[in-house]
């Protein structure tokens, strides 16, 4: 009887549809099949419908999208960042150094600062004196330092950068030491700590940031790996304390510095002309606009602010989108002069750039 029913409605209308189909299939089960065998086929319809129709939050690309569409996608919270002034700044030379040779810093300060370098500060000692700054006394001078660290290190220097040298300083450890590595993995010292500080006590009054402390890798004759920074905090004047997290940004054919690649021709002077004013137009999705929005928690500044609203996962490496900020007001406003051209630093609502002599802060 109900093989009739389907036929009848087949002839009369003139189309076999899905639904008819369907409805064939699901009489032919019901004839010759076990009611358990139905019921394992419908589940399976029933999820597979799910999935395709987003019922569980499955993401659906872009491009399968239509405009109307990308309208019901919930908007990202944006991360409300605070203006902070950083007075410093360290680059380390990471193509020959070594435990027994040395490495070369050069930092780069607003104020007259002063460097000072830690060898073998054992990592209790240094969560220590991170704690006495957030929970007494505040490190704002190398003395200070040395007191939270209660001298649990292997040797120290010092150096005073004027603000406005940008010379090298070369850190080794004294060879009457006989210090060749820290020992296996995992170790119980770091192979250096730069701790940067304002060396006159007016200037200390005109930073929230009062020192910037790093935490540097050297290879010895154990642990080889090439030098890099491991982590990097900056202390603040009320006893705050940001670890410090590059961005990953594309340089648009160009490094950070501000020199750009010779282009084809008549192009070289546009170029330059954008890098003195700091726009990037390589947004990965339009490639129209000037990157100016950092994902979170991923810290990729590859979209505009028109873009950042139609993705739920990043689109260089796939993570879920939690946040996101701004890297300039301004472009967040519509105005494209003014984007910052320099590499940012992410620390805990806070955003810092390379200012070309030291990292300085931008709010979104």
């Amino acid at each position: 009887m109900p093989n009739d029913f389907v036929v009848m409605v087949q002839h009369s209308s003139g189309v076999f549809t899905a639904f008819d189909m369907a409805a064939v299939f699901l009489v032919m089960l019901y004839e010759y099949s076990p009611l358990f065998y139905i019921s394992v086929v419908s589940l399976c319809f029933v999820i597979t419908a799910a999935m395709v129709l987003g019922w569980f939050s499955f993401d659906v690309p872009v491009i399968l999208r239509s405009s109307d569409d990308t309208d019901s996608i919930p908007n990202i919270p944006e991360k409300r960042m605070v203006e902070v002034k950083n007075p410093f700044a360290l680059e380390i030379d990471s193509t020959a150094s070594s435990v027994t040779g040395g490495v070369s810093l050069k930092p780069r300060c607003l104020e007259n600062c002063v460097l000072s370098c830690y060898w073998g500060c054992t990592v209790q000692g240094l969560e220590a004196a991170l704690q006495t700054h957030q929970l007494s006394q505040r490190i704002n001078t190398p003395q200070r330092f040395e007191e939270a660290l209660r001298s649990d290190y292997q040797h120290s220097q010092t150096f005073f950068i004027d603000k406005e040298d940008t010379e090298e300083r070369h850190c080794q450890l004294p060879a009457d030491l006989g210090i060749a590595d820290f020992g296996q993995l995992p170790r119980s010292r770091y192979p250096l700590l730069a701790l940067l500080t304002l060396a006159e006590p007016e200037t200390r009054q005109l930073y929230e940031i009062v020192a910037n402390l790093t935490v540097i890798h050297i290879p010895d004759e154990k642990y080889r790996l090439s030098s890099r920074i491991l982590y990097q905090y900056i202390l603040t004047a009320q006893g705050h304390m940001y670890d410090l997290k590059q961005l990953f940004m594309s340089a648009d054919g160009r490094d950070w510095s501000g020199e750009t690649e010779p282009g084809p021709s008549g192009e070289e002077g546009e170029q330059g002309e954008e890098a003195e004013r700091g726009v990037a137009r390589d947004c990965v999705v339009c490639q129209c606009a000037p990157v100016n929005r950092v994902l979170l928690p991923c810290r990729h500044a590859c979209v505009c602010d028109a873009c950042v609203a139609r993705f739920r996962h990043c689109p260089m490496c796939r993570t879920f989108v939690l946040e996101s900020f701004a890297l300039s007001p301004r472009l967040a406003t519509g105005q494209r002069e003014g984007a910052v051209a320099g590499p940012g630093l992410l620390a805990d609502g806070h955003s810092l750039q390379d200012d070309g002599g030291a990292a300085s802060a931008v709010s979104a």
